[in-house]
């Protein structure tokens, strides 16, 4: 899979730094040019910077790898990725440049992909295990910041708190008197959908508030505790709430639809930090808005950034902007793993968080 790169014409701005100084390297004395490095770093594609290489790019300075900033380029996509088709062997992708079969045809070859994300939605997974090609994501760095997202989100549901903030804000209380109460989190039968390793997270900090944890996954996890349910419907009827914290597949496109929720009943919480459309947004709001379920806590959504006008007006939803793993702790803790993956497939070392096997 391996090939020469293809020439460039330079100079060119967003040209490798290596080959921008081959002219001065001609130009210093043969002692001197002696001493540089023989061997080109290898560069790592980037179509289009994930928030962890904005708010961090002086963590992903590596003696091991360089990046080959595509959208700095003035060439179209298809173009840049023609030009450097026999060097790139590997690709830093987030959300905003998934990897496509048509992406993995114009990298030949391409042997490795990382995602600085804990989802891999944005990722063709069945053409990168047809080929060989290795997948690593962050999902373990973000797990903690995840299920504190999603326990609050389920405590500010049940005890109103984001509603009764509002009722204070506007001066309500001396006008209207008490506000109405709220549930306890203790003693709730909660079903997590998904037992990877956000959901375990999840399950670990129910389990310290006193909740009884029933879960769902594509299979049961040896090692957990907890029953396990093979029927996300049956898992809904035995369910004061649900957490979902599973990735989206087709498989997992609308699980939750409006037999699940209903099946949750009228009291009945969903909270999702996972992926907007593994709920049947549409049938979600309907429920809502009719009383079919309890509430809901949301930080993902079908359309994002846009969420149905109706959510907007229900005090028994807490609405977050997809921010629930976005810590400046988690960020930096995925730059360290994303650099890592990197250097250690350059070095032909096991790769640290790898999601499909070399």
């Amino acid at each position: 899979m391996n090939g020469p790169a293809l020439p460039l014409p330079l100079p060119l701005p967003w040209a490798s730094p290596l080959l921008q100084s081959k002219s001065s390297m001609e130009s210093q004395p043969p002692q001197e040019r002696s001493e540089q490095p023989t061997k080109e770093v290898p560069q790592v594609l980037v179509m289009k910077p994930p928030p962890l290489l904005t708010l961090f790019e002086d963590k992903f300075i590596s003696p091991k790898f360089q990046l080959l900033k595509a959208w700095e380029s003035t060439l179209p996509l298809d173009q840049f990725l023609t030009a450097y088709a026999g060097s790139v062997r590997a690709v830093l992708c987030s959300g905003a440049s998934p990897i496509t079969p048509h992406i993995i045809q114009l990298l030949p070859s391409l042997q490795l992909v990382v995602t600085a994300s804990a989802g891999t939605n944005h990722i063709d997974l069945n053409e990168c295990r047809r080929l060989g090609i290795a997948v690593t994501n962050a999902a373990g760095v973000f797990s903690d910041d995840a299920a504190d997202a999603a326990v609050g989100l389920l405590i500010d549901v049940l005890r109103k708190i984001s509603a009764a903030d509002r009722f204070v804000r506007h001066r309500l209380w001396p006008a209207t008197g008490d506000y109405p109460l709220g549930s306890k989190l203790g003693g709730k039968r909660v079903g997590i959908v998904g037992l990877g390793s956000i959901g375990s997270a999840v399950a670990k900090r129910l389990e310290a508030f006193g909740c009884t944890v029933l879960y769902n996954s594509r299979k049961p996890k040896p090692w957990a505790p907890y029953p396990f349910y093979s029927n996300v419907h049956e898992l809904a009827v035995d369910s004061d709430a649900l957490v979902v914290c599973c990735g989206l597949t087709p498989e997992t496109r609308h699980m939750i639809n409006r037999q699940v929720m209903v099946a949750l009943g009228k009291q009945g919480i969903i909270v999702n930090v996972a992926r907007g459309a593994i709920i049947d947004e549409k049938e979600m709001v309907e429920c809502l808005v009719h009383g079919e379920i309890g509430g809901a806590g949301l930080d993902v959504f079908e359309n994002e950034p846009n969420v149905p006008k109706e959510l907007l007006e229900l005090d028994n939803v807490v609405l977050s902007p997809h921010r629930a793993v976005f810590t400046p702790e988690g960020f930096m803790a995925a730059c360290d793993l994303v650099v890592a993956n990197l250097e250690a497939f350059f070095e032909h070392k096991p790769l640290l968080s790898p999601l499909i096997d070399e």
